[in-house]
Formats: C-alpha cells, structure tokens, sequence
C-alpha cells in the first residue's frame, strides 16, 4: 500500500497510474500508460477500470503476426515511443520494473502503430536505491541481479528495454539472459550498424560503467525519424 498526499492508503498500482498519468476519461489516449478511469477496493481485492486502446494488441502478438520478427524501421518507431515512455515514467520517480513485450500495447488504428505501456502492478514508486530482492521476469533478469544479487532502476529499465529491442529483431527469439551471457544467443550480424551497436549499448554488462541511463543512450544517431505528437530527437540526449 501507498500513502497518498492526504495520508490515505491506497494500493501501490493505482498511486503509480494516478502519478504517470491523469485520472479522467479526458485522459484516454494521450498517454503512454494506459489511463486509470477509476478504482474499487473490494477489500479482499482491487478492481481497476482502465482505458482499452481498440484495435490493439500486444507487442508480443504483434510481433508473432509479423512472422516472428519485425523490419528494422518500424522497430525503430516502437523503439523511440518505448524510450520516450521510460523516460516520463523516471521523470516521475517510477520504476515499472517489468516492461517486456507482453506488457505494452501497440495501437494499430493508424499508419504508425503507437505504443502504450500496461501492467504497473510490479512498480515501484519513490526514489530507488539497490533492490535486493527481484520481481519481474526472471528470465530477463539483468547481469548484475545474477552475478550481485542486487539491481538498480535505471540500467535495469535499459536492459530490459535492451531485451524488448533484440526480441522484435531476432525472428522468433524469446531472449534469457542467462543464455545471452553464456553465448549460447548473440545480436545477429546482418543488422544494420547503427541497431547493431545500439543494441550492444543496451545489453553491456557493466550496468553503472558502460550501459548508463536512459539518458545517456545514443538516440539521435540511431533513430533519424520524427513522430507526430512526440519529442524532437534531440530531447532524447543527456545534453537536451
């Protein structure tokens, strides 16, 4: 449970939708999260009310549809809305901890699918400091959680981002991180340079020396494209 500012407890999940994004119909579609319409505490359970993007799928579906691997460009596109999407949720001190592909929803009711972040029920509100303890996906743990036994927020959202990259490249690859640290999967040579080395970014294993922050990712040599709606490339760098 959370404290909200009035000091009344409410469950975890719905602070998070409340703080990422507005609680009103007006709300729906303007957001990457989806938008919590309204709440029921049942006291024995919780029933959320969310916004339900038509027609959607989710990125996992999406990519099976599209034979089992995306092309380049239009991971490119989901990849930008995906960063932009982690980056509001930072912003905001939230820490999802469980973005993967069955967790985000492409809208395919227009020329560019757009992307919408769900499933906040692992998420973390607050400052991060090292986690002890892993929830999430295990098999898309990142190195440090397996070799420290300790995480923190912002390389381990890089990672997973990292994870859901090589997932819509890779023709029907569901990555482990365990097999991707024992060679036993590697990024496919065939990729374009500037996907291949972003992707290598993504995934170093050092997550304080070399994989860094969503901020400091190398978007704008990587992503030429501009969506409408969305933040100018250059807002991407640790400069902007």
């Amino acid at each position: 449970m959370f404290q909200d500012q009035n000091g009344k407890l409410i469950p975890v999940e719905v602070a998070v939708m409340k703080k990422v994004g507005r609680e009103s119909v007006d709300s729906e579609g303007k957001s990457a999260p989806v938008s919590l319409l309204d709440w029921y505490n049942l006291h024995q359970e919780v029933i959320l009310v969310q916004e339900r993007p038509v027609p959607s799928h989710d990125l996992f579906c999406h990519i099976d549809a599209s034979g089992g691997c995306l092309n380049e460009e239009e991971a490119k596109i989901i990849m930008k809305q995906l960063v932009d999407a982690a980056i509001h949720l930072e912003k905001n001190g939230v820490f999802h901890r469980d973005i993967k592909s069955e967790n985000i929803l492409i809208e395919t009711g227009s020329e560019v699918p757009r992307v919408r972040l769900i499933d906040f029920g692992l998420t973390s509100p607050g400052p991060h400091r090292l986690c002890l303890y892993l929830v999430g996906t295990r098999d898309h743990s990142p190195p440090e959680w397996l070799w420290f036994g300790g995480y923190t927020a912002g390389p381990t959202t890089v990672w997973q981002l990292g994870v859901v990259l090589f997932e819509m490249v890779h023709r029907s690859s569901q990555f482990r991180t365990i097999d991707f640290l024992m060679d036993r999967i590697h990024i496919r040579s065939t990729l374009s340079e500037n996907l291949f080395v972003h992707l290598q970014t993504l995934q170093l294993h050092q997550p304080s020396v070399d994989r860094g922050s969503l901020f400091e990712l190398p978007f704008p040599r990587f992503l030429p494209i501009f969506l409408p709606g969305h933040r100018t490339l250059g807002s991407f760098s640790s400069s902007s």
